[in-house]
């Protein structure tokens, strides 16, 4: 078992403890309120690079970072006490797609550096506000083949896919980040190449960071993508010892509700996080989705009241005003109470 020290982050379950943490919302909503053009992603370090960059969010933090510095700010203003940096799709694997690869680490430093000058200059002693380093799915899947006619086929090993996680940790951890999210995922089999790759950065450090992993429902059949329940999810990571696991994105509150309660009762020993869509797609809403900052409030707070929440923020479609609504509905309530302790992701290998 690793005798590293706990740093950074390390308040965290103690305020986990007292009340309810709020995260922030979504980075691709607010991005798209600039209508940046191609000319934005690629700034003048990739202006001649050969392929289309508009759409690549990541690179922003090197070409735009003032955009992404504000929108830290914004949401740290409506309350926020986790900031997620920019770099959802900041591994090798999905910035191959972009001739990007080279540059994953890059954009990982860059991206909890902004983060992190954002939540130090938004923390006080009574409010310390922490930087969570996302790692996010990539597009490329261990567990499920790529061509229908031929379900044995892959186009990632496991070993690929930690190598590319373990650079983006490496690249989050150099640039302050606080803690680490495993977020958005639909095939285990990624989410353990990431847990397996941050085991293996804090043992070399000798610095260990809390992690949360945060899985993904895609439909109402209550399963991740790669065919697991939410209670087989939980299972199948348990042994990472995360500080807290929880849902978001593919669904609105509403939807999420049973397997966010499932989630609750079946993971006693750690917490609990939900950031939800803002409801279903919406293409006539300002923000692409359905839900107002009230509605979304309003449905998290019957979250808190029934007991199942640590952590509240949102996915796509949400905004620093639905933060800020969230923030102020679930106040009032206790945290879910039935945590053991504070897991700071040190793997139990017996457990696996």
């Amino acid at each position: 078992m690793n005798t590293a020290s706990f740093t950074r982050g390390a308040r965290l379950p103690q305020i986990l403890a007292e009340r309810i943490v709020i995260l922030d919302g979504a980075m691709g909503t607010m991005i798209q309120r600039y209508k940046l053009g191609e000319a934005d992603f690629r700034g003048e370090p990739f202006k001649a690079h050969p392929k289309d960059l508009k759409g690549n969010n990541d690179l922003l933090q090197l070409t735009r970072p003032d955009v992404i510095r504000e929108i830290h700010e914004q949401y740290l203003a409506a309350g926020a006490d986790i900031v997620e940096t920019n770099t959802f799709g900041a591994t090798s694997v999905a910035q191959d797609d972009y001739g990007l690869g080279a540059f994953a680490r890059e954009l990982n430093v860059a991206g909890a550096r902004l983060a992190r000058k954002a939540c130090d200059k938004y923390s006080t002693p009574d409010k310390p506000r922490f930087v969570a380093g996302a790692l996010g799915p990539t597009p490329r899947t261990a567990s499920i083949s790529p061509d229908v006619n031929d379900p044995a086929a892959r186009n990632v090993t496991f070993d690929e896919l930690k190598a590319a996680y373990h650079e983006q940790a490496s690249g989050l951890l150099e640039g302050g980040c606080d803690l680490f999210l495993v977020e958005t995922i639909f095939d285990t089999l990624n989410a353990k190449a990431a847990i397996f790759a941050l085991d293996e950065l804090m043992e070399e450090t000798g610095e260990r960071l809390p992690v949360i992993v945060s899985g993904t429902v895609t439909d109402a059949s209550g399963r991740i993508l790669s065919g697991q329940t939410v209670s087989a999810f939980w299972h199948s990571v348990r042994h990472a010892r995360p500080l807290a696991v929880g849902l978001n994105c593919a669904l609105g509150a509403t939807l999420m509700r049973p397997y966010i309660e499932e989630l609750a009762r079946v993971a006693g020993d750690t917490f609990v996080s939900c950031y939800p869509n803002a409801g279903l797609p919406n293409p006539m809403s300002e923000t692409g989705f359905d839900e107002t900052p009230e509605i979304t409030g309003s449905l998290l707070e019957e979250f808190a009241k029934a007991g199942f929440l640590n952590i509240a923020g949102g996915c796509c479609g949400t905004t620093p005003d639905h933060i800020a609504a969230i923030a102020q509905k679930v106040g009032k309530y206790r945290p879910r109470c039935g945590h053991k302790g504070a897991l700071f992701g040190e793997l139990d290998l017996e457990a696996a």
